[in-house]
């Protein structure tokens, strides 16, 4: 697919950032070559960037008011002609195991194991409902953070999932785990804190499609097949949509993102530029 093209990669060894660095020079691009070409008809244009997305609090501190749009857009998506609407449904949740350590010698009866709590709490979860056993809309628990020692032992997991009812039903299984162990064990040494990151933007973009058919139109216009599909992660726009504006996201080029082989085509970032100018120029009919 990228025969011919000019890639932006590391050496290898760190991650590129092309995710979402590209999307920013996009963006930028797109408004220097406006302010070049006065004779291009617009409404007024608002840009925002904000940190944090990638730790789902990107649009935490976001004021729809404010910014004052109709319409937005995201440029945090992957290869070319990706227009995504759909996002997983997200919850992020930390656990506390509580052991009791004492030495091995005398251990029995007495020791209790944070550590081990640990695993079997992992080992309650469905093996094969984790990122690399999944695809499309299937959803998952991924479990990202393990550390501690026998006295206490922490982990973090994702809950993610296209649909709402199951997303509920994932939340509760981690919830129910808990209670059984701790009933198990005749005492709280499991402790669950769990908070919902952002939800699926699908709810609120179906009612309106609006900016989702013009950026459909804004790609064909320029010869790009739209590659519409269900995304499996989340953007800023899964937010913001929530708040009253919706925003689907377009592609921003980067492959391979969040690993030291992710690359970038600069063929790929001209065209969501492009698209970004076509996006404006209907806009303004």
């Amino acid at each position: 697919n990228y025969k011919g093209h000019d890639l932006i990669t590391t050496d290898g060894s760190t991650l590129l950032g092309a995710d979402d660095k590209s999307g920013v020079a996009e963006i930028m691009s797109a408004m220097e070559y406006l302010q070049a070409h006065p004779e291009i008809k617009h409404g007024e244009i608002k840009v925002g960037f904000g940190p944090d997305e990638e730790i789902g609090t990107g649009a935490d501190n976001f004021n729809v008011e404010d910014f004052g749009a109709d319409i937005a857009y995201t440029v945090d998506g992957g290869p070319l002609g990706e227009l995504e609407y759909e996002t997983f449904n997200a919850a992020q949740a930390k656990l506390t195991f509580k052991g009791k350590d004492v030495h091995t010698g005398t251990a029995k009866n007495v020791m209790v194991n944070a550590i081990q709590l640990a695993i079997n709490y992992q080992d309650s979860l469905p093996a094969d409902e984790v990122p690399e056993k999944t695809e499309g809309r299937e959803g998952f628990f991924h479990l990202f953070k393990f550390d501690g020692s026998v006295e206490e032992a922490h982990t973090t997991y994702i809950i993610r999932d296209h649909d709402r009812k199951h997303f509920e039903e994932r939340k509760q299984l981690m919830l129910d785990i808990a209670e059984r162990m701790n009933t198990e064990l005749g005492e709280e040494r499991v402790v669950i804190d769990l908070q919902d990151q952002y939800y699926n933007m699908r709810e609120v973009l179906e009612k309106d499609m609006t900016a989702v058919d013009i950026a459909k139109e804004a790609m064909e216009d320029l010869g790009i097949t739209p590659e519409i599909y269900p995304v499996r992660g989340g953007t800023d726009g899964s937010k913001i949509s929530f708040m009253g504006l919706p925003t689907p996201n377009l592609f921003a080029g980067g492959e391979n993102m969040h690993g030291r082989y992710e690359y970038v085509s600069t063929q790929v970032m001209e065209k969501a530029t492009d698209v970004i100018l076509e996006i404006v120029k209907l806009l303004a009919k």
